[in-house]
């Protein structure tokens, strides 16, 4: 078996990058962060240029001083893929209407809000009550027609509409045409 070439060897251009991406985070300019974490300012710009040779005993530093695990520096978080294809996930229907939400993301811990589909049928519509203040929602229409918004004006809405409104005040959402979908995007502050 072959050895890995840069076994051994800082990653240096992840290195680079998140040290960037953290500082910047921080709100610290170089000098600052060098002067927390008492590195040299130069060993600082030629670690977020991508060169030097960074030591365990810096990074452990810098880390430190951004407050940020070390991992986080030499082996940062990679984005995660999250595919849910039509038809799956957990849905839950209306007593209401003949409607149907599938949630597709939920509201991450320090994130503010949940992603939705809709699937709705004409008939009665689904009226909801405010949701916590300072709720808004946003709805794009995929297919069919319906009417969405605040109870008391809603909007009719058209594949590719986007309408958003104040989901702390009683809204509705109501199918104009059979299959009608949506993408429902609830914002909570």
């Amino acid at each position: 078996m072959g050895r890995d070439k840069d076994a051994g060897h800082a990653p240096l251009r992840e290195i680079a990058l998140a040290l960037r991406k953290e500082r910047e985070r921080a709100g610290l300019s170089l000098t600052e962060l060098a002067k927390r974490a008492e590195v040299a300012k130069s060993t600082l710009s030629q670690l977020e240029s991508g060169n030097g040779n960074p030591n365990i005993e810096t990074i452990w530093a810098l880390s430190v001083a951004l407050d940020v695990p070390f991992s986080r520096l030499v082996d940062p978080p990679r984005p995660r893929v999250q595919v849910i294809r039509a038809g799956e996930g957990p849905r839950i229907g209306s007593s209401q209407a003949h409607y149907t939400a599938t949630v597709l993301s939920s509201c991450p811990p320090h994130a503010r809000r949940d992603i939705y589909t809709l699937n709705a049928e004409p008939g009665a519509a689904r009226a909801s009550d405010p949701h916590m203040p300072g709720t808004v929602e946003h709805v794009i229409l995929a297919a069919g027609r319906a009417l969405v918004g605040l109870s008391d004006d809603p909007v009719e809405l058209a594949p590719g509409d986007y309408c958003a409104y104040p989901g702390d005040r009683p809204h509705v959402f109501e199918a104009l045409d059979a299959g009608t979908v949506a993408v429902l995007v609830s914002e909570h502050v």
